[in-house]
């Protein structure tokens, strides 16, 4: 074994003394080489302006047209889901609502709901009521009808003549939904295929309609109800909507006054030339035309949205026109 030699008390202090102060040293030699925090970026500028907020949800007031307790919807995006919402609220079946109207529960056909529903609006859903069947002979290649569609399958009269073959026909009235021609049942048929199926009818053949009127209150009843064409369906200006469409979300826009004045304009064409009125259709024509260079392009672009209809060239030259005129301050 080695030997420790021993240290005096007064070498042995000197020996801490020493290992103490080279302690000290290598501590501050290690503060000197450990990195110090990075500094922190200078704190953001307050956010100016008003800080944006999702829009709230949509909800709509309801009632049935003959009458009924107050309803909320909200969360639909096209017609079809609109009466599904309703139908619900009601728990009845979404088939039997024939169309709505708007601040009104009259069958007016000036407050038909189409494909926009303002932002206050209060919907009045009109339901299936009496079914009756009509015998029809044409004397003239007119009847004298306006067909348009609820969005959901079901066609009704939104017009009649005065004086012509329809109009002599009392219970024949504006509003009736169309359920069959000579028995055959014509749900889920388009407007324009139905005015094309009268249209074909012949002259001297006598045919039925089926009819299904709706539901009247009882101040209503025995109202056959004759709407003036002036300001048919006319937006409120500056007014925000609710546009439903057919395909994608519905989405909330102000109606601009060349939109207006124009859809007017081709909801009347589409009456002359097809025997139909339909706002949303006519407002769907506007939006494919009103960027356009020329008729070419506009057709091209008719067709990608609206192939199924096959609209006669004279029709869609009279459309340009129409748009071109707005555009220019004409009409």
């Amino acid at each position: 074994m080695q030997s420790r030699e021993a240290m005096s008390p007064q070498d042995s202090k000197a020996a801490g003394a020493e290992a103490m102060e080279g302690h000290k040293a290598q501590s501050h030699n290690r503060g000197h080489m450990e990195p110090t925090a990075p500094l922190l970026p200078p704190p953001s500028p307050p956010p100016t302006g008003l800080p944006e907020y999702p829009r709230p949800r949509l909800i709509f007031h309801t009632q049935l047209a003959h009458g009924s307790p107050t309803g909320r919807i909200h969360g639909f995006t096209n017609v079809k889901e609109l009466y599904a919402k309703i139908a619900d609220v009601f728990n009845i079946s979404h088939s039997e609502i024939l169309f709505c109207t708007l601040n009104s529960h009259k069958v007016d056909m000036q407050k038909l709901l189409g494909g926009q529903i303002g932002l206050e609006d209060f919907i009045f859903a009109h339901v299936r009521g009496e079914t009756k069947e009509v015998e029809v002979t044409k004397t003239e290649d007119a009847l004298g009808l306006t067909i348009t569609d609820n969005g959901a399958g079901y066609a009704f009269i939104k017009r009649i003549k005065e004086g012509s073959t329809i109009d002599r026909l009392k219970t024949v009235c504006v509003g009736d939904h169309i359920e069959a021609i000579n028995d055959q049942s014509i749900v889920g048929c388009r407007h324009y295929e139905v005015a094309k199926m009268l249209k074909e009818q012949p002259r001297g053949i006598p045919f039925t309609l089926r009819l299904v009127g709706p539901k009247r209150a009882f101040d209503m009843i025995g109202m056959r109800t004759k709407v003036p064409k002036s300001n048919e369906g006319k937006i409120v200006k500056g007014r925000e909507t609710l546009r439903l469409r057919s395909k994608g979300s519905a989405t909330v826009q102000e109606v601009n006054e060349f939109e207006e004045r124009a859809t007017m304009k081709v909801d009347d064409l589409l009456e002359s030339y097809m025997g139909i009125r339909d706002l949303e259709l006519a407002t769907t024509i506007v939006e494919a035309g009103k960027d356009k260079k020329n008729p070419d392009d506009f057709a091209e672009a008719l067709d990608s949205v609206l192939g199924d209809f096959a609209f006669p060239d004279v029709f869609l030259f009279d459309v340009w026109g129409a748009i071109g005129d707005v555009k220019n301050g004409r009409i």
